[in-house]
């Protein structure tokens, strides 16, 4: 891992120096933003593979600039949060970032998920030469990593898929949360059920049939076929 570029959105300069710093110390491209607005323009003109994008922003907030790049983008997101702001947390969630940290933040948290991240978005070769996967009218094609339901495409975000997918190749399967939790996000998001839980309530809602997606009180969740 690293190499990757990260577009990193705060207006407070110092967040965006650590930001881009202990990046740059990994590895990574680091491209800055200090507006919403500059955010929005940098994705579709440059297309990073990450972007850290801080809640509170002039102007635009973070919240709309996470609403308008899901819209265009699959850009994988993590928003930067105040700390102790639950409401903040899962707001982002539901406009489909992938996922959060909280300010302040230490630089080893913040590297640990852009890793965790940018692994999710990677595809290894065993997945690309897999077949489609079909549940009912649900298919998964691994190798062009699409999404369709009843022929029409659903457009899912890098982490969205990523749990699609999980639970496709167990389809029937009743999944704890931890497993998904560790399965998907990695070991160190074990416990974390609020981001789980958003991320289900997306996949519910782009699915459009909340059937597939099959919650089994005090067990967990699996993906089946509407009877």
């Amino acid at each position: 891992m690293g190499g990757e570029h990260v577009l990193a959105v705060d207006d407070e300069p110092r967040y965006l120096e650590i930001i881009r710093f202990n990046l740059e110390a990994g590895g990574y491209r680091v491209t800055c933003a200090a507006t919403g607005e500059e955010a929005i323009e940098l994705v579709a003109a440059e297309e990073p593979d990450l972007m850290v994008l801080d809640v509170m922003l002039p102007g635009l907030d973070g919240f709309e600039v996470c609403s308008v790049v899901r819209e265009r983008s699959s850009c994988p997101i993590i928003m930067l949060t105040a700390k102790g702001s639950e409401e903040d947390k899962v707001r982002g969630l539901r406009l489909g970032a992938d996922d959060y940290v909280t300010k302040p933040f230490s630089a080893q948290e913040l590297v640990a998920r852009v890793e965790a991240v940018l692994r999710r978005t990677h595809v290894d070769g065993a997945e690309r030469q897999a077949a489609t996967i079909s549940v009912g009218e649900l298919q998964i094609d691994r190798q062009r990593k699409q999404v369709t339901l009843g022929g029409d495409e659903i457009r899912l975000s890098p982490t969205e898929y990523r749990l699609l997918l999980c639970m496709a190749t167990n389809a029937g399967v009743v999944m704890s949360r931890d497993e998904l939790l560790t399965q998907v996000w990695g070991k160190a998001y074990k416990g974390e059920d609020e981001i789980l839980r958003v991320a289900l309530w997306r996949l519910r809602q782009k699915l459009g049939d909340d059937r597939y997606v099959v919650t089994r009180p005090g067990l967990g969740y699996m993906l089946a076929a509407p009877e």
